[in-house]
């Protein structure tokens, strides 16, 4: 009996069909997986930035926290230092920048942000923490006065070789120094620790 028509494609596509769905659990559980270690790494990091966070508000020194604490923290006890859990409903993963900025009027110092990212270069997902600042204002003739912002990287690798003991120690060493420049209420102790340490990448006016 001869075969009816279009049975013979259905054969190739039927094969292909296989290979498609395959891949696509394949996709799927790689991208579960991808997504459960961002989830940790996130909350991990925004723990960290919380008890930075903390630890300046303590000393009457004003911060911007992004994400801010009311997106994924219920605070069960005395705000902030009492007892807290995750809200229910936050996706830790969909955050691509946890950040504490400055908010101290006086020294230039408003904007000057310690920064998590994630990224993607070459199809690959990247984390990078960079510290930003304000070094002045420039002149422009047809734009006015503008601030001129530096960024200095601090750490910077793909995301499934990001080491946590890594970026602490580079927060300890970051953070310490920004605490300092506070109380001894001289920020160029912060701006010569950045410059001397780490590789200033970027330059840019706003």
């Amino acid at each position: 009996m001869p075969k009816a028509k279009g049975e013979k494609g259905a054969d190739w596509f039927d094969s292909l069909d296989a290979e498609l769905q395959k891949r696509a659990q394949e996709i799927l559980q790689d991208v579960g997986q991808q997504t459960s270690k961002r989830t940790d790494l996130n909350k991990a990091l925004i723990e960290d930035f919380w008890k930075i966070w903390k630890r300046f508000a303590a000393a009457n020194i004003h911060l911007t926290l992004e994400p801010n604490y009311d997106r994924w923290a219920v605070f069960e006890d005395t705000f902030p230092d009492g007892a807290w859990r995750w809200r229910e409903g936050f996706n830790a993963a969909t955050a691509t920048t946890i950040s504490v900025t400055d908010r101290t009027p006086d020294q230039g110092r408003v904007g000057d942000a310690l920064k998590v990212q994630h990224y993607d270069a070459d199809g690959r997902a990247r984390l990078k923490v960079t510290f930003e600042y304000c070094e002045g204002e420039h002149y422009y003739k047809y734009s006015g006065w503008k601030r001129i912002w530096s960024i200095h990287t601090l750490y910077d690798t793909t995301a499934d070789r990001v080491d946590l003991e890594a970026v602490h120690k580079v927060f300890s060493d970051v953070v310490k120094t920004w605490y300092e420049s506070h109380l001894r209420r001289n920020r160029d102790i912060l701006i010569r620790h950045l410059k001397k340490n780490y590789e200033r990448v970027e330059t840019f006016n706003q």
